[in-house]
C-alpha cells in the first residue's frame, strides 16, 4: 500500500493575506465533491469545468495578485504618499513629460521617467530603480517636498541598451509604489 501526500489548497489559501477567493474555492470544491457524475447531465459538467477554468483565470495565486496590485496603474499609497502620474517619456519640457511611450528608439539619446505626486505629507525621498534585462542598471534618489511635487530621472541611451527595461519607483523603505515597463529598439 502506497501512501500519497495530498496538498490541501484551502490551507494554502488561508496562508495568504487576501482571503476573498476562499469562499468561492470552498463552494466549488464542495459542489465538485458532491456532484454525482453518473446522475449529472453532460451540459452541467461542462458548465462546471468552464466555471472552474474562469475562476482560476480571474483569481490567480496571491503572490501574483500582490505583484499585479503593486504594478497597477491605480494610485499607490505609502505613508500618505499618493502617485498622481508616472510615465516614461522622451524628455521633460516646462515640468511636463513630452512624447510618452513604451517603446523608444535608441537614436533619441535619452529616456526619462516622470513621476508626479498629488499628496506629499512631509519632505521625503523616493527612488527610481532602472533595470535592464532584470539587472539593476542605476538607482536614482529623488527628493519630494509637500504639499505636491513632480520629479523625474533620465538615462542616456547607448547601442548596448536595446531590449526590455523597467523602472521601479520605491519609497525610502523599499516599498514598490509603481513599476513602469518599456523597451529600447533600433
Amino acid at each position: 500500500m502506497r501512501a500519497e501526500i495530498i496538498r490541501d489548497p484551502v490551507s494554502e489559501f488561508s496562508q495568504g493575506t487576501n482571503r476573498s477567493v476562499l469562499p468561492l474555492y470552498m463552494f466549488l470544491k464542495e459542489a465538485f465533491l458532491n456532484m454525482s457524475f453518473r446522475v449529472c447531465p453532460m451540459k452541467y459538467k461542462l458548465f462546471f469545468i468552464i466555471g472552474l477554468f474562469l475562476a482560476s483565470a480571474f483569481f490567480p495565486p496571491f503572490q501574483a495578485l500582490a505583484q499585479k496590485e503593486a504594478a497597477s496603474p491605480a494610485l499607490s499609497i505609502s505613508r500618505g504618499l499618493i502617485i498622481k502620474e508616472a510615465v516614461m517619456c522622451e524628455g521633460i519640457k516646462d515640468y511636463r513629460p513630452q512624447c510618452q511611450a513604451i517603446v523608444f528608439s535608441v537614436e533619441i539619446g535619452q529616456v526619462s521617467c516622470f513621476t508626479s505626486f498629488d499628496s506629499v505629507p512631509e519632505k521625503m525621498f523616493i527612488y527610481h530603480n532602472w533595470f535592464h534585462r532584470d539587472k539593476l542598471s542605476t538607482r536614482i534618489r529623488l527628493i519630494l517636498q509637500p504639499p505636491r511635487w513632480s520629479t523625474f530621472s533620465s538615462i542616456q541611451l547607448r547601442e548596448t541598451d536595446k531590449g526590455p527595461w523597467r523602472v521601479e519607483i520605491t519609497d525610502s523603505e523599499g516599498n514598490v509604489l509603481r513599476i513602469l515597463r518599456f523597451s529600447i529598439t533600433d
